[in-house]
């Protein structure tokens, strides 16, 4: 997420997650989506891009050497769990996010004690479309879920977004950032930390696993609740895509289905409105 932002707008890649953040809280004020069809299509075709980022990120982190196939190992176990019921409790998704937070945490700190590689480069002009792209990357995974406490979780996950991506910046700089897909590897090693690649893992395991079933599931009850042949069919394309396109392909893929989701929930708002 962070590689293919930097890639584009270089430092400005921090503006572009500061305008994620913003875009997510408001976000919170929007009416959950409809039951048309445009806003079935859409909201599944998000959610299934988001499920194969999350397969990607697993293969290149976990299993270097083949991250393809287990990109898409992952996404098929995740629609097999589905098909099988299988539901993550909620102590469960509570505790791992948990420990993410302390990750991130831990990150920030580690970033903070080690003097940061010398810049090769200036900040230079903003970049819009750069901003934007960013932005349009980062956005997919900020997204609040329903509850009374959408905006407090929103704007938390927006807070660890940009200091994340802030120390990301000073310690490598957009280019080092940009060059790989596995930007957190290098990021431990330019902060010294290097023997804690193992807890890395761990933690790229916390964070894509309980995230895809989750995303997964939430999306065929929610956009296909028909029965286990859509979702089937959704865990076979998605097995696919995992397999065959590129992290800033999943990533745009997210993106586009988030905005456009976004945008047909902001429409059902107007015409709730306009009806009342």
């Amino acid at each position: 997420m962070l590689a293919v932002g930097a890639a584009g707008a270089g430092y400005w890649v921090l503006a572009g997650a500061v305008l994620a953040a913003v875009v997510a809280v408001f976000t919170t004020r929007l009416p959950a989506s409809g039951d048309g069809r445009a806003e079935r299509y859409v909201g599944g075709f998000a959610r299934l891009a988001l499920v194969v980022v999350y397969g990607i990120v697993f293969g290149d982190y976990v299993v270097p050497g083949a991250p393809a196939p287990a990109a898409a190992g992952l996404v098929l176990v995740v629609a097999a769990a589905d098909l099988a019921g299988l539901r993550l409790p909620a102590e469960l998704r509570r505790w791992s996010t948990v420990a993410l937070l302390v990750a991130a945490a831990v990150l920030v700190v580690l970033c903070s004690v080690i003097a940061p590689v010398p810049a090769a480069v200036g900040i230079g002009a903003p970049d819009v479309a750069g901003i934007v792209v960013a932005a349009l990357v980062v956005l997919p995974f900020l997204l609040p879920s329903e509850g009374d406490r959408a905006l407090r979780r929103t704007a938390t996950l927006g807070g660890v977004a940009v200091l994340v991506t802030l120390v990301a910046l000073v310690q490598l700089g957009p280019i080092r950032l940009g060059l790989s897909a596995t930007s957190f590897r290098d990021l431990l090693y330019a902060a010294d930390a290097g023997q804690l690649q193992p807890l890395l893992t761990v933690v790229v395991v916390l964070a894509t696993v309980p995230a895809a079933l989750t995303t997964f599931t939430d999306a065929r009850v929610r956009f296909a609740p028909e029965g286990g042949l859509t979702g089937a069919a959704g865990g076979i394309v998605g097995a696919v895509a995992a397999l065959l396109v590129t992290p800033y392909a999943a990533l745009l893929a997210a993106g586009f289905g988030t905005v456009a989701e976004l945008v047909l929930r902001a429409r059902g708002r107007h015409y709730r409105d306009a009806h009342d």
